[in-house]
C-alpha cells in the first residue's frame, strides 16, 4: 500500500526543478527542439550549470523563438557526450507521459493504492501530464520493465519507456499545439521509492506482482511485443507503399521521436532509407517471382498455340 504522504506540495521553477531532479555535479542532457525550423540542439552539462541564470536565459531565448525545452530524467556517465541507454549512469527516476484521457489516468495513479505518490506532476498542455517518481535500487532492465508496466497500466505513451528519455521543463512554453501553454511542475513528495514500492502488472491473466529488489533474470517481453523503432520502420514502409513523399515521412518520424532521440532527423532518415531498401528488395523478388511464374506457365506450350490465342484476342504481337 502507498505510504501516507505528509509533504506539502509546491510549485517549482525551471531551475528548482533541475536541482530537485539531479545533484549539482550530475551530467544531464538538455534538448531544445524547434519544429518550425526543423532544428534540434542537445547539450550535456552539469545540473548546476543548467540551473544557472545565464543558461536559463539562453533557454528562454530559444523558447521565445518557438523551441520546446526538454531535460534528461537520469544522469549520464562522466565521459558521455551522447544521450543513449548505455550512457546512463544510474536510474534516478521513472516516469509516465499521459496523453490520452490524462485526467482519468492521473486519478487512477492517485487512487490505485499500489502505486506510490508521484514525486512530480507536470501539466504539459491542457489535460495532458507527465508524472515522475524518484527511485533508487533499479537497474536498467528493471527500470524499463517498470516503465512499460506503468505505461500499460495507466494508458500512458508506451514510446516514453526508455531510461534515456527527456521530458518537458516547467516555466517554458509548449509550442507543440496551436495554443501556447506554459508547463507547470508540482512537487508532491520528497520520498525515494524502491522496487518493492511498485506493482508489476504482467500482460497475462496472472495476478500482479511486486518488482524484486534482487537481480532476478530479466522478464521476457510479451509475445508479439514491438519496439517503437520497429513501429517507426513499419510506418515508413506503409507510407512509402502508399506513395507518400519520403522527405515528409522523415519529418513526421523526426517530430514524433524528437523527445527521445539525440538526433531525431538522422534517426528518421536512416529509418526511411532502410525501409526504402527493404521495399526495393521485395519489389525485385516479387518481379523475379512473377517472371518465373510466367515462364513456368508458358514453358510447355507450343509457340504457335500462344500466337493463335493472341491473334484471337486482337493483340498485336509483332
Amino acid at each position: 500500500m502507498t505510504a501516507v504522504n505528509s509533504f506539502t506540495p509546491k510549485q517549482l521553477s525551471a531551475a528548482q526543478y533541475v536541482l530537485a531532479l539531479h545533484q549539482p555535479e550530475d551530467r544531464v542532457a538538455v534538448l531544445v527542439r524547434n519544429r518550425a525550423r526543423a532544428q534540434t540542439i542537445q547539450r550535456i552539462l552539469l545540473a548546476e550549470d543548467i540551473a544557472s541564470p545565464r543558461f536559463q536565459d539562453w533557454l528562454k531565448e530559444q523558447n521565445n523563438a518557438g523551441a520546446d525545452v526538454f531535460l534528461g530524467m537520469n544522469p549520464l556517465r562522466a565521459n558521455s557526450f551522447a544521450r543513449t541507454k548505455e550512457s546512463v549512469r544510474e536510474i534516478r527516476h521513472v516516469y509516465l507521459d499521459l496523453d490520452e484521457d490524462a485526467p482519468a489516468s492521473l486519478r487512477a495513479i492517485r487512487t490505485d493504492g499500489n502505486t506510490p505518490v508521484p514525486t512530480f506532476v507536470l501539466d504539459t498542455s491542457p489535460e495532458k501530464n507527465q508524472v515522475v517518481w524518484r527511485v533508487d535500487g533499479l537497474d536498467r532492465e528493471q527500470a524499463e520493465s517498470l516503465l512499460r508496466s506503468l505505461a500499460n497500466q495507466f494508458q500512458a505513451d508506451t514510446a516514453a519507456t526508455d531510461i534515456a528519455r527527456v521530458l518537458r521543463v516547467p516555466g517554458f512554453t509548449n509550442h507543440k499545439y496551436n495554443a501556447a501553454f506554459v508547463v507547470r511542475a508540482i512537487q508532491q513528495s520528497d520520498a525515494i521509492y524502491h522496487p518493492r514500492d511498485f506493482t508489476i502488472h504482467e500482460d497475462s491473466p496472472e495476478p500482479p506482482r511486486r518488482l524484486s529488489d534482487g537481480h532476478s533474470p530479466p522478464r521476457r517481453l510479451p509475445s508479439g511485443h514491438r519496439s517503437q523503432s520497429e513501429a517507426d520502420w513499419a510506418y515508413a514502409k506503409r507510407a512509402l507503399a502508399r506513395g507518400d513523399n519520403p522527405e515528409q515521412i522523415i519529418q513526421r518520424i523526426a517530430d514524433y521521436r524528437s523527445d527521445d532521440k539525440a538526433d531525431p532527423l538522422y534517426y528518421a532518415k536512416y529509418t526511411v532509407e532502410k525501409a526504402q531498401a527493404d521495399s526495393h528488395r521485395h519489389y525485385q523478388r516479387d518481379a523475379s517471382q512473377t517472371s518465373q511464374d510466367f515462364n513456368q506457365r508458358t514453358e510447355f506450350r507450343p509457340h504457335e498455340a500462344i500466337t493463335e490465342k493472341a491473334e484471337d484476342q486482337g493483340i498485336d504481337r509483332r
